[in-house]
């Protein structure tokens, strides 16, 4: 039976390809803006990725105001507050965002500063603060993994008060996400392959979880299957542009999916280990995906079951009894970890990453059980089943 009611949004405009930065300054021009600002990291700075941006401006009636590269791989308020100086200082009208996760929720943040006034960021942390359009913010992901080039969030790191700060708002969505493949051409093979199977995790959850709907469910099909064809490839092949442009349209669908439908217990999981034990989000979500969903396939196993055609293809998922599919599907989400781990030892046990011990687990069972995320996983879990969860995980 079809649900009564849901809701799905997504206002982000995607423009992808190959050329797809030379159409940064006529955008930014339809939104009267000028003198954008981006803000990135020095990694990317330094691997010359801002030299493409640089590029798409030099014939354009628009100039690059200033760049701020300073942002650190989990920003703080006092990052978000530097940036936002620097834009004032400079008097930007825009900005563009060039990283990964946190330079995009850098990004997120400095608008909300820069557009609200004041020097105070934890008066719009929590949900639905923001009552107005921001800034204008474009987004040019340089991994192909999280997705918050179109999400609503934003976190950052109070780090006075030891606590992450959520900000949640409509608000905080790009104006454009911009997905060109040579921003991620140069991508190691580990940080492709654990940013490919976070995107990977967000689509699972978002078709298996309980707040799916019929049109997230059609961007977590396709974004399941631009990765399966095509992350293998691209870790054999690191310089395959088409590959490369695949990934980052999967991200950005996996992304529009787990916005309108929401994540479950891999995430509550790996939340929890990343917050322990200090280990990348992508990695956690590998580490616990197949684990999660053998967990949920009593409840949910019709839904997991249908997961085995973007999973594996026509022939696979026709050749398969109905009954055996959930089990298949599982068995490939496993089969594409051992194959990535052949290609660049992304750890796929708690053991296999040398960073966790047993006498940890009471602690990420605590945090686990106090996640947000299990509220939408299809099947409740008690103390005892996440335990059980973590010793099968351990390897």
């Amino acid at each position: 039976m079809s649900k009564s009611y849901y809701e799905f949004f997504c206002p982000v405009k995607v423009i992808a390809g190959n050329a797809a930065l030379e159409h940064i300054p006529f955008e930014l021009d339809i939104l009267g803006a000028k003198r954008p600002m981006i803000i990135t990291d020095k990694g990317v700075r330094g691997v010359g990725l801002l030299k493409h941006i640089e590029a798409a401006f030099a014939a354009a009636d628009a100039d690059i105001s200033t760049v701020f590269d300073d942002v650190p791989p989990d920003s703080s308020i006092e990052t978000v507050h530097a940036a936002a100086k620097v834009y004032n200082d400079n008097g930007c009208d825009a900005i563009i965002a060039v990283g990964g996760g946190s330079v995009i929720d850098t990004c997120k943040a400095v608008n909300i500063l820069v557009s609200e006034g004041g020097d105070d960021l934890r008066a719009y942390s929590g949900a639905h603060v923001l009552k107005r359009p921001l800034k204008p913010l474009f987004v040019v992901p340089t991994t192909s993994g999280t997705g918050s080039e179109t999400t609503a969030i934003a976190v950052i790191s109070d780090n006075q008060a030891g606590v992450k700060m959520p900000f949640v708002s409509y608000f905080l969505m790009p104006n454009a996400a911009v997905l060109d493949p040579r921003m991620t051409l140069t991508l190691p093979p580990h940080i492709t392959a654990m940013t490919g199977m976070d995107a990977m995790t967000h689509a699972l959850e978002a078709y298996t979880c309980m707040a799916h709907n019929p049109i997230s469910d059609a961007y977590a099909t396709a974004a399941i299957r631009k990765i399966s064809d095509n992350l293998l490839a691209v870790l054999d092949n690191p310089s395959d542009s088409d590959g490369r442009l695949e990934l980052a349209q999967a991200s950005t669908m996996a992304g529009v999916a787990f916005s309108n439908a929401m994540v479950g217990l891999v995430h509550a999981l790996g939340h929890s280990l990343g917050a322990v034990c200090h280990l990348p989000h992508g990695l956690c979500m590998n580490l616990f995906l197949p684990y999660v969903l053998e967990f949920n396939k009593d409840t949910n196993g019709d839904r997991i079951a249908e997961l085995l055609l973007p999973l594996a293809g026509a022939d696979v998922y026709a050749s398969t009894p109905v009954a055996q599919r959930a089990d298949r599907a599982i068995a490939e989400v496993r089969r594409l970890r051992d194959d990535i781990f052949a290609r660049c030892k992304l750890p796929r046990t708690l053991q296999e990453t040398g960073k966790v011990t047993r006498e940890q687990f009471e602690h990420i069972a605590d945090l686990t059980l106090d996640d947000g995320a299990i509220i939408i996983n299809p099947k409740e879990v008690d103390r005892k089943q996440v335990m059980a969860l973590l010793e099968k995980a351990w390897g």
